[in-house]
């Protein structure tokens, strides 16, 4: 069952139009983000979802029912925002039951909900505190139970961890997550933290300049993102994109990035004979580029191994970032923190060829 459908949706401020035809199908219990840079105007989105703002062009449906015209108050959803907007004057348990009163629910099962979302999140002993009383994390655990005790169709997450630090980032990240795998809710979720819609979403919708660039899950969007900007904007690092040609070798396509001595060939994904001779634009995660004892793949002929000029390491402790050289081209891989590299040497790496995709440079949509 669809518990959110976007049909066509745009949206104009005068003569400028902020969101262009918008077409998404959620399913129930499905963790939608909806992630791009700031100005990409995913949270105008979220807000026509919930009906604070309204749509130009095109209709919202929530549970199957029309919702354009509908006021956000008869929505059946519940919005955590990034400001957290709890009551300061309140103290957490009314707060939490403030919303309950108005609708009119009995004391006593207001209650048993109270007692079931305070344990749920762990906050029982926060209940008669304020929230000027409260950390960060706290408050957002607060602003979380006051949504959760609405039962509602949908939960909508307003960039919910952006006033957080690293740590507790982290943590509530994990939470959320925890809270979707118990409740099995449907989640739209609005960030520009790439790590966080890796990790938490179900579907990822890629949003840039009002459009959706891609959507779909996860993986997908990593691994075979629909184009440049897909590619560039998802992952840390993001992906390296680099100019190359193609080019027929026997029965099999190769791109060779540069010219001369230092031009690299690469196997890739083979295309119609017509693409011989073409430009590309050629990508590869960071991670496909590592040092020449990492396992990639039991498939013969999938990994090259080369040297590389090595011109800055980046240790994370997990792992270092090498910026190096392919083809002339700058490009970064990953490998093992307890490999010893200096900038300024040659050193062999290997390099995953089974994860390249190719670009169209005109069009800038993925052909491979």
């Amino acid at each position: 069952m669809s518990a959110l459908t976007i049909r066509n949706v745009s949206k104009r401020f005068g003569p400028v139009q902020v969101l262009h035809d918008i077409d998404l199908d959620i399913d129930s219990g499905a963790f939608l983000i909806l992630v791009g840079p700031s100005g990409c105007r995913k949270s105008t989105l979220l807000s026509i979802i919930a009906g604070l703002e309204s749509a130009t062009e095109g209709s919202i449906e929530i549970g199957g029912k029309p919702m354009n015209g509908v006021p956000a108050k008869d929505r059946n959803i519940a919005m955590v925002f990034q400001s957290y907007a709890l009551y300061p004057s309140m103290t957490v348990r009314q707060n939490m039951t403030f919303g309950m009163e108005c609708r009119g629910v009995p004391k006593r099962e207001q209650g048993a909900i109270l007692d079931r979302v305070a344990r749920l999140l762990q906050i029982e002993a926060l209940l008669d505190r304020k929230p000027s009383q409260l950390s960060g994390g706290q408050r957002q655990r607060v602003a979380m139970g006051r949504a959760l005790v609405r039962d509602p169709l949908l939960f909508l997450f307003d960039e919910p961890l952006s006033n957080l630090d690293a740590k507790l980032r982290l943590e509530m990240r994990m939470e959320i997550k925890r809270l979707h795998q118990r409740l099995g809710s449907t989640i739209v979720y609005v960030t520009h933290d790439q790590i966080e819609a890796m990790t938490l979403a179900t579907r990822i919708a890629v949003m840039h300049r009002g459009v959706v660039q891609q959507f779909a899950d996860p993986d997908t969007v990593y691994n075979r993102p629909a184009n440049l900007f897909v590619a560039r904007f998802m992952g840390a690092p993001p992906m390296n994109t680099v100019p190359a040609r193609l080019d027929r070798d026997g029965d099999a396509m190769v791109a060779t990035i540069g010219v001369g001595e230092a031009a690299v060939r690469l196997p890739v994904p083979d295309l119609p004979a017509a693409w011989a001779g073409r430009a590309v634009v050629l990508g590869l995660r960071p991670e496909c580029i590592a040092e020449p004892t990492r396992h990639f793949s039991d498939m013969e002929g999938t990994t090259i191994t080369l040297d590389a000029p090595v011109e800055v390491i980046e240790p994370t402790g997990a792992e270092t970032i090498v910026l190096l050289r392919l083809g002339g081209e700058q490009v970064l891989g990953r490998v093992a923190p307890d490999l010893r590299l200096t900038p300024g040497t040659h050193a062999r790496f290997a390099i995953d060829t089974r994860k390249i995709c190719l670009f169209d440079p005109q069009t800038e949509a993925r052909i491979a």
